[in-house]
């Protein structure tokens, strides 16, 4: 198999791009020069945003071109209309973001999208996202893929989400816990979704699939015991009621990663069916495994993780934390 990665140098991208290298696929990676793609692979040079940068992709054919972009869906079209007749298929990495709210329980693909086009500039997120589907769409119909993935979390994560949480728990001490500590969590490991991507390319899968792990996979409580664990920490969690927490200011899914208390909001990005992935071939590790594997990767950096730009930087502060642990 030939493939194509726009991308490829970062966390979802990286992880595809090994584990198509893991298969003994020919790999051909186009990025702007940034950061290093894994070993192994054919580079080429360009900036999808600049007049003529996708001059590189001019020649050349491919089975599967995958994408990953989360800006203008403009962009997405540009490549996709230039790689249309010589590639055979076209995976585009979503995300569960394109759906309306309210989310109601067990919603699946059906479910309605947030308005968008595939010629968009620069937009909010889910408008991004929804464009940039349009945009797979519009050039290359059946033969598009639509990768609707939750919260992804493993190594070479650049959010920090789950980082934070593993280097806070291993500097031990009291760590203050947002409760309840059974509240479940549904997330997606990176290698993971790169497999069963990769999976669904070569089977000829086309439309949306939600990429999640199933309902049942872990909890809050679950997850931080498993930082504890890996990381050796001595660390004591201290379960806080959410309304504790977010009388204290402290923000969901911001400055406490993965987090969101229960309600409505927890119930659309923790819920939903997975039925069609799964039936697809989807499995998902056990948590302790994403958790280990992340914290294998944390030890093995010669400095903080990476974080991406355009995204804010996720964690409670200290002394915040500290207010909260003490009641105030």
């Amino acid at each position: 198999m030939k493939l194509l990665m726009l991308g490829g140098t970062e966390f979802v991208g990286h992880a595809i791009t090994e584990e198509a290298l893991a298969r003994g696929w020919e790999m051909t990676v186009f990025h702007r020069g940034r950061h290093q793609p894994p070993p192994g692979v054919r580079t080429l040079l360009g900036d999808r945003c600049q007049d003529g940068g996708l001059a590189a992709l001019e020649r050349g054919e491919w089975d599967v071109v995958v994408d990953t972009w989360s800006g203008a869906p403009s962009v997405v079209r540009a490549s996709a209309r230039l790689l249309a007749g010589r590639a055979g298929r076209h995976v585009y990495i979503s995300s569960r973001s394109v759906y309306c709210d309210p989310r109601p329980a067990g919603q699946n693909e059906a479910a309605p999208v947030v308005d968008a086009a595939p010629d968009l500039g620069e937009v909010e997120y889910a408008q991004a996202k929804r464009g940039g589907e349009l945009a797979a769409e519009e050039s290359f119909g059946e033969r598009a893929l639509l990768v609707r993935a939750g919260l992804v979390l493993g190594p070479r994560e650049n959010i920090g989400r789950l980082p934070w949480w593993l280097l806070r728990i291993a500097r031990g001490g009291k760590v203050m816990a947002p409760g309840p500590e059974d509240s479940p969590i549904r997330f997606i490991d990176v290698r993971d979704l790169a497999t069963w991507t990769l999976d669904a390319a070569v089977r000829g899968l086309g439309g949306p699939y939600d990429l999640v792990c199933p309902p049942g996979h872990g909890t809050m409580g679950e997850l931080l015991r498993a930082c504890a664990e890996v990381t050796g920490s001595d660390a004591e969690l201290c379960w806080t009621e959410p309304e504790a927490v977010l009388a204290a200011g402290a923000r969901p899914w911001i400055d406490l990663p993965v987090w969101l208390p229960p309600g409505e909001l927890h119930d659309a990005i923790h819920g939903g069916s997975v039925d069609k992935a799964l039936a697809a071939g989807l499995r998902c590790r056990p948590m302790r495994e994403t958790v280990a594997g992340t914290w294998q990767w944390l030890r093995e950096l010669d400095g903080p993780p990476p974080q991406r730009p355009d995204r804010p930087v996720v964690g409670l502060q200290p002394d915040l934390e500290a207010r909260i642990l003490r009641g105030e």
